[in-house]
């Protein structure tokens, strides 16, 4: 092949080659550019912090977001320092404006508590509270049992009653209190969120019948229309007793039936086997 062909060859893959380095450079460099601009610095959790921390400059991160921002995202630190967490963060979560307190409302349950609404303890054991499986966020019914005021009912008896329905757990914990004989006990209290109304319903229930809550699922929002019942509604049956004619009458007896039992051994496995034997001509 000609020389000087292939010298020009080797010069037009020379200037290709450097055509596309430059061409590379730009592109990516305009792209890193375009990257960069579209990542916006928010604030985030230095740390796990559960409901109630009080926030400090020690709690807090910077988390770097592309494209549009959360709704509620804060991106200056002094807009989160001293206000109060409401639900649990996580290492590197962006915090959002939805799981803080309002500014001045401080920390703990109360900031938790919504406009209009009251945190109601109600004291419960074990196998009242659902034996320890109600937990923060949790809907719940509360039963009460007792006898109604006026004279009893011996025939009702004691009557159960559906008070609340679809209720929030707030919180769920332990307290410490005197028994009987002066001695610290720990019982479980759990506080529902409940309107002004419901609270004074509910307090006055807690101190003159028996609580029960009721787990429920939480997008199961329906109320029912639970009528109750009554201690005397366990024992009935499903059909009155038929009135008879006062004269007494043999029950027909049934015919026996003639079966036979063999032992059958299988392994170590050992049980019987019944067969019924054919009925014998007379």
């Amino acid at each position: 092949m000609n020389r000087k062909l292939l010298t020009v060859l080797f010069c037009a893959f020379l200037v290709a080659a450097g055509c596309s380095f430059l061409v590379y450079r730009i592109v990516g460099k305009s792209v890193a550019v375009a990257h960069k601009s579209a990542t916006t610095r928010v604030v985030g959790a230095a740390a796990d912090l559960k409901l109630g921390t009080i926030l400090t400059a020690a709690n807090l991160a910077t988390v770097d977001i592309a494209g549009p921002l959360p709704k509620g995202a804060i991106l200056k630190p002094e807009d989160v320092v001293g206000r109060g967490v409401v639900a649990d963060l996580y290492q590197g979560e962006p915090i959002l404006e939805s799981r803080l307190a309002p500014k001045g409302s401080g920390g703990g349950l109360a900031a938790t508590i919504k406009q209009g609404m009251r945190a109601c303890a109600v004291k419960v054991d074990e196998v009242v509270g659902v034996a320890g499986f109600v937990t923060p966020g949790m809907r719940v019914d509360v039963l009460i049992s007792g006898d109604p005021p006026g004279p009893p009912d011996p025939k009702e008896g004691t009557k159960v009653k559906t008070l609340l329905q679809n209720v929030e757990v707030l919180s769920a914990g332990t307290d410490i209190e005197k028994d009987a004989e002066g001695k610290p006990k720990q019982v479980h209290v759990v506080n529902l969120l409940v309107s002004p109304e419901d609270a004074e319903v509910l307090s006055l229930a807690v101190n003159h019948t028996q609580i029960q809550l009721v787990l429920r699922n939480p997008l199961d929002t329906n109320v029912s229309s639970v009528p109750g019942s009554a201690m005397a509604n366990l024992f009935a049956g499903p059909e009155a007793p038929v009135k008879g004619n006062g004269k007494l009458g043999r029950l027909p007896r049934k015919a026996a039936v003639n079966t036979i039992s063999v032992e059958v051994l299988h392994g170590t496995q050992r049980f019987i086997q019944k067969f019924v034997l054919p009925e014998a001509s007379e």
